[in-house]
C-alpha cells in the first residue's frame, strides 16, 4: 500500500491517500467537504480538473477516455502518484451538454 499526497488548488487543503481507497473516501474521512451524488462514477458531481498528478479510475464511465487523463471522479479515483486537483471543474461534455440544455430552454 503506497500512500499519496493530494492537495486541492486554492483551497490549502491536503490529505493522504492510500492507492487502496477513494480520494472521496479520504475527504470524507478528513472532514473535507468534497461535493458528490451517485458514488457510482455516473453522475460527474464529485468531478475534479487533475492539474498534477495521475489517477487509476477504470469504473468512471461518464468520462470519455481523453477526459479520463485531464479530470477525476473522486468517487471512483485512486492515486497513481501525489495530486494536485482542481475541486468543481467539470469535463467538457458536461459543459457542452449544459450550454445544450440551456439553448434548448431559450427556444
Amino acid at each position: 500500500m503506497t500512500e499519496h499526497t493530494v492537495e486541492f488548488a486554492g483551497t490549502g487543503e491536503t490529505i493522504q491517500v492510500s492507492d487502496k481507497r477513494t480520494i472521496l473516501q479520504a475527504c470524507l474521512d478528513a472532514g473535507i467537504a468534497q461535493e458528490y451524488s451517485c458514488r457510482v462514477g455516473m453522475c460527474l458531481a464529485c468531478s475534479a480538473e487533475i492539474v498534477e498528478g495521475s489517477v487509476t479510475q477504470p469504473a468512471a464511465r461518464a468520462l470519455t477516455d481523453d477526459e479520463a487523463e485531464s479530470y477525476a471522479l473522486t468517487c471512483m479515483a485512486r492515486p497513481e502518484s501525489d495530486l494536485v486537483l482542481d475541486r468543481g471543474k467539470y469535463p467538457p461534455s458536461i459543459e457542452n451538454a449544459a450550454a445544450g440544455d440551456a439553448a434548448a430552454a431559450d427556444d
